[in-house]
């Protein structure tokens, strides 16, 4: 099977499209999408004058359409439009905000609001985390064994408009899990996201310096440690702002905790709800209980769906 994942570059965006294409097959390619302004402006609505509206590669690609594209976001969503016309089977995720009926298949969150024939759903977002990830991590980031258990990880996003969390909150927040670390003799780990402020950058490394664990801001403190924290952690505590990241908290094993849950709004805060009230995750209360944890993983099941879907 000839599979290209298209996207715009953007971390979300990429790891979407991604892992639901190498969910889908072993081997895939990989379109990094470089739009033009007419692109950037009018996408995914096509436009008459754009003639090369994604750079070379793009053009190459129109030249030899693979047998499955999937794409993610705005961007993606016009090229895999275009890929479809040149008789590519495609699969779109997130709203492109125009009548799924243009793709193949459309894939978005069960809390947006679109909905058809050609429509998947899932809880939260796709991402590429499952055992196999986790044990690939463990091996990776070996150091992260060291550390005294019960091994607290804290996952740090920033203030959104649905979100809007200040940094004495983060602070206090940070307090809290620590003085529940140093009650167990265990260690916290703390790890900043793209959306992560500068100020609450500084603050994951000047609460309790003293405490064992991993303190990352950015690539200026070493590789991101992201997968390994995932997967050694024996409790996750996550900032509510991205679906993103809290999918790929609740892939884990470990428990989830979620910073001032009821602060959230929007669409976001319906998978919040979903979460807490399937049980797979808690609202961090200080004195968290340890509870079972059954792993929420959907980018499988969806590309069991999207399998069947194109390939029959």
């Amino acid at each position: 099977m000839q599979l290209t994942a298209c996207h715009d570059g953007r971390a979300g965006n990429a790891r979407q499209a991604t892992a639901l294409a190498h969910a889908l097959a072993g081997r895939i390619d990989e379109c990094v999408l470089q739009p033009g302004l007419l692109a950037r402006a009018f996408a995914p609505h096509r436009w008459p004058h754009i003639q090369h509206p994604y750079g070379a590669a793009f053009d190459a690609l129109l030249a030899a359409p693979p047998q499955i594209a999937i794409g993610c976001g705005r961007q993606a969503a016009l090229a895999t439009r275009l890929l479809r016309q040149r008789g590519t089977q495609v699969a779109q995720i997130l709203d492109p905000r125009l009548d799924p009926r243009l793709w193949n298949l459309v894939i978005v969150p069960e809390h947006d609001a679109l909905r058809g024939e050609n429509v998947l759903t899932l809880r939260g977002s796709l991402h590429p985390v499952d055992d196999d990830y986790l044990m690939r991590a463990l091996s990776a980031f070996p150091a992260l064994a060291l550390l005294p258990e019960p091994h607290s990880v804290v996952l740090v996003g920033g203030p959104t408009r649905h979100a809007p969390m200040q940094l004495a909150d983060l602070i206090a927040l940070l307090r809290q899990v620590a003085a529940c670390v140093r009650n167990e003799t265990g260690s916290l780990s703390v790890i900043a996201s793209r959306r992560t402020p500068p100020e609450w950058r500084q603050a994951l490394v000047d609460i309790e310096a003293d405490l064992p664990g991993v303190r990352w801001r950015d690539t200026g403190d070493g590789p991101n440690p992201f997968a390994g924290l995932l997967a050694y952690a024996d409790r996750l505590v996550c900032t509510p702002d991205s679906t993103n990241m809290l999918s790929e908290a609740a892939a884990t094993w470990a428990p989830l905790y979620l910073w001032s849950p009821d602060h959230v709004g929007g669409r976001l805060r319906k998978f919040i709800d979903g979460l807490l009230a399937s049980g797979r995750a808690k609202p961090w209360d200080g004195a968290p209980q340890r509870f079972d944890v059954q792993p929420l993983r959907e980018t499988a099941r969806i590309a069991r769906v999207v399998r069947e879907r194109l390939l029959g």
